[in-house]
């Protein structure tokens, strides 16, 4: 992470009657929240302009724009589209949810979609949010819901200033690392909470149940993170290709450092999944060894509670034999339950059966 020399001009106290949100916001045309920048020779040179304004920022040479837009309706892309001379399939797209994590190619644009990530400890349940861009040779408009948070895009843009010489190339890189950074802190989450699962499950007080539940649960949120990170490989893929004219190949280094971690995702995923199967398959084994356990204690508790039934029964019987109706014939019963039934204990304690 680079600690960066603030080079952002200062920001205007917005006038309530200007359109202007929070901290320098403006809204589109249908209302929804806009945040705007502009660099040039590497330095943030304007924020919080409207997208009319856009192609003006676009005319000056060198000048590369920044556009965020939250939850945009038809018509904020339709301005865009006619700012940018966007392709109306990737602006369908951009409207419509449920995209697979992927990277288009069109005529003098990319449009990607991708997924912003977030892991509750408290319910092991993943979230995702989907995130899309487009990008031209001179801008990166992006587009999300209001989960998604801005602010930590901000902060990658500010602290790798040094980088803002590279135009659309540094701003499409530092969204890429924003998301790939999320799905590596909830892969890192998962993993805690699944060894925290692996050392209860010898826990002295058995929790069976606690154990299943959270594990389905957290086997469930690898799942739906594997199916958003994954295609991120072939995303990465296709902007390490050297003959696109929005990348600049001196970028390429910090592209390659962003697909290894997509890597290490994808690799550290499959083995969580391999790792919640066999506590599972543990769980079910153990539960197995318990009842084996109790049905042997079980048995052999059974089978010297027999020995006193079957003797007493015996001396019970209502015909004379050798001790019938006499204290000898007592005596020799309860002689007989207690040895018999101690030889019997001092057996199953000896195969460890009790």
């Amino acid at each position: 992470m680079r600690l960066m020399t603030d080079t952002r001009p200062a920001r205007t106290e917005p006038d309530p009657g200007d359109g202007e949100g929070p901290a320098g916001r403006v809204r589109g045309p249908s209302g929804a929240p806009v945040s705007t920048r502009a660099y040039r020779g590497g330095r943030l040179i304007s924020e919080g302009f409207t997208l009319a304004e856009v192609s003006d920022h676009l005319e000056k040479d060198g000048c590369v724009v920044w556009v965020d837009l939250t939850d945009p309706t038809a018509a904020d892309l339709a301005a865009l589209e006619e700012e940018l001379g966007l392709h109306e399939l990737a602006v369908e797209d951009a409207l419509q949810d449920g995209q697979r994590p992927k990277i288009d190619r069109y005529e003098g644009h990319l449009f990607t979609a991708l997924y912003d990530v977030r892991f509750d400890r408290r319910t092991g349940v993943l979230t995702t949010s989907e995130v899309k861009a487009f990008v031209t040779e001179r801008a990166l408009v992006t587009i999300h819901h209001p989960e998604f948070d801005r602010a930590r895009l901000e902060r990658v843009f500010d602290d790798s200033s040094d980088l803002a010489e590279h135009g659309v190339t540094f701003l499409l890189w530092g969204l890429l690392d924003c998301i790939v950074d999320r799905h590596f802190e909830a892969t890192d989450a998962l993993d805690d909470e699944i060894e925290g699962i692996a050392d209860d499950l010898f826990d002295p007080r058995p929790r069976t149940v606690d154990v299943q539940k959270r594990s389905f649960a957290l086997r469930k949120s690898l799942v739906q993170l594997r199916r958003v990170a994954s295609p991120m490989r072939e995303v990465l893929n296709t902007l390490l290709r050297r003959d696109l004219k929005q990348v600049d190949s001196e970028m390429q280094p910090y592209f390659h450092d962003v697909y290894d971690h997509v890597q290490r995702v994808a690799e550290q995923n499959d083995s969580l999944r391999d790792l919640v199967s066999t506590i599972l398959d543990t769980n079910l084994n153990l539960q197995s060894n318990r009842m084996n356990l109790i049905m042997k204690k079980v048995t052999s508790w059974a089978a010297i509670i027999a020995v006193p039934t079957a003797i007493t029964g015996f001396y019970g019987q209502n015909v004379p034999y050798p001790g019938f109706q006499s204290t000898t014939g007592f005596i020799t019963s309860c002689v007989l339950i207690v040895a018999i039934g101690g030889l019997l204990w001092w057996q199953f304690r000896r195969r460890d059966w009790l």
